[in-house]
C-alpha cells in the first residue's frame, strides 16, 4: 500500500471535518498540520510584504474555519495511539502539555485494531 499522500491526507481530514470517532494516522495529522502551517505563513509573508491588512484577516478567517477539523484529527491521531480523545486538553498545561502531546502524535499507531477502530491506512 502506497503512503497517504499530502494532497489525500487533507482531502481526508475535510472530509471528515467533524468526525471525532475512529483514528487518524501520523501522515492524515502531520500532512495536515503541514497544510495548515503552509497557508498560515503565505497569508503572513503577505501581510508582511504588502503591508496590506487583509492578509491578517483571511489568516484569521483560515484559523477560524480550521478550529474543527484540527481539533477532529488531533482527536482522532490520540484515538490511533490508544488514547481517549479528551487527552487533547493537555495542550493547556502549559509547555509539558504541548510536549507530551506532541510527543504521543509522532508516536507509530497501534499495529492492531483498538476500541477506537480499526488500523487507518496510511
Amino acid at each position: 500500500m502506497a503512503p497517504l499522500s499530502f494532497e489525500a491526507a487533507v482531502k481526508r481530514v475535510f472530509n471528515n471535518y467533524a468526525n471525532f470517532q475512529g483514528r487518524a494516522s501520523r501522515a492524515e495529522f502531520w500532512w495536515f498540520m503541514l497544510f495548515c502551517f503552509c497557508v498560515s505563513a503565505v497569508f503572513g509573508i503577505l501581510a508582511a510584504i504588502t503591508g496590506l491588512n487583509i492578509f491578517n484577516i483571511l489568516n484569521g478567517l483560515f484559523e477560524l474555519a480550521i478550529i474543527v477539523p484540527v481539533l477532529a484529527v488531533s482527536w482522532r491521531r490520540l484515538h490511533d495511539t490508544g488514547r481517549a480523545g479528551g487527552w487533547w486538553f493537555i495542550n493547556f498545561v502549559p509547555l509539558v502539555g504541548s510536549i507530551i502531546f506532541i510527543i504521543w502524535c509522532v508516536q507509530p499507531s497501534e499495529p492492531q485494531p483498538n476500541r477506537f477502530g480499526v488500523v487507518p491506512a496510511n
